[in-house]
C-alpha cells in the first residue's frame, strides 16, 4: 500500500467523523489548517450569520490564522479575551459576556473514540460556553488529541497538556517542574473544572472539525 500513514489517517478520522455525528455534532475533516479556516469562514459563518463573536484559549485555533482574521472584523462584535490591554478585572467581565455571542470557538484537550469532547478548564469560560450560552459553537481539534477511551483522555489531559500548559503559561504548579501532574494545591493551579460532552444539544449547535495534523497540547 502506497501511503500508509496517509491512509491510517483517513481512516481514523473518517470513522471518528462518523461516530461524532451519530452524537448530533455537525462534523468536517480538514487535511490541515488552510482548510480548517476555509470551512469555518466559508461554510459554517454563511450559514449561521453571527453577529458577535468570542472563544476560548486554543493554540489550535491561533493556528489556523482565523483569530487574526476574526480580532479585526468590524462587520461582527468582536469579544477578543486574549487581548493583554485588559486589566484583570475586564479581562474576567469580558470572559463573562463571551457566553452569550452567537459564535464561541476553540478547541478540545481530547476526543475519544466514542465521541466524546473532554476538557478541563482553569476558569471555567471555554468548558462554559461549550456547555450552553452561545448559538453555535466551534471546536478545532487536532488529530493528536483523538485517544480510545475516558480514561486515556483525562491521563492525556493530566499528564501531558496540563504540564506543557503550565509550562507554556509560566505557571508556579509542581507539574510545570516534573511534567507530570501531582494533584497540587497551587493558586496556579488549572486543572479545576472537568467536562464530558456525550452530544450536542440542540443537534448541530455544536460544529467540530477534525483537522489531520497534530496541533496544539
Amino acid at each position: 500500500m502506497e501511503s500508509p500513514i496517509e491512509n491510517y489517517w483517513k481512516a481514523r478520522l473518517t470513522e471518528l467523523k462518523e461516530t461524532l455525528t451519530e452524537n448530533n455534532f455537525e462534523v468536517f475533516v480538514a487535511e490541515n489548517t488552510d482548510e480548517a479556516k476555509s470551512i469555518v469562514l466559508e461554510k459554517i459563518i454563511p450559514e449561521i450569520a453571527p453577529k458577535s463573536v468570542s472563544w476560548g484559549g486554543s493554540l489550535t485555533f491561533v493556528a489556523t490564522g482565523l483569530y487574526d482574521i476574526f480580532k479585526n472584523n468590524n462587520d461582527l462584535n468582536v469579544l477578543d479575551t486574549y487581548d493583554k490591554t485588559l486589566s484583570p478585572e475586564e479581562s474576567l467581565e469580558r470572559r463573562r459576556q463571551s457566553l452569550l455571542v452567537d459564535l464561541f470557538i476553540t478547541g478540545s484537550n481530547a476526543v475519544t473514540e466514542a465521541g466524546q469532547l473532554v476538557n478541563l478548564d482553569m476558569i471555567g469560560n471555554r468548558v462554559g460556553a461549550l456547555t450552553f450560552g452561545p448559538k453555535t459553537v466551534i471546536i478545532l481539534v487536532g488529530r493528536n488529541k483523538i485517544v480510545p477511551d475516558l480514561d486515556e483522555a483525562m491521563f492525556r489531559i493530566k499528564n501531558y497538556a496540563a504540564p506543557v500548559n503550565t509550562m507554556r503559561l509560566d505557571k508556579k504548579t509542581p507539574c510545570a517542574k516534573t511534567s507530570f501532574c501531582g494533584d497540587c494545591k497551587s493558586p496556579d493551579r488549572i486543572c479545576n473544572t472537568w467536562t464530558i460532552t456525550e452530544k450536542s444539544f440542540p443537534k448541530k449547535r455544536v460544529k467540530i472539525i477534525l483537522i489531520n495534523k497534530d496541533l496544539g497540547f
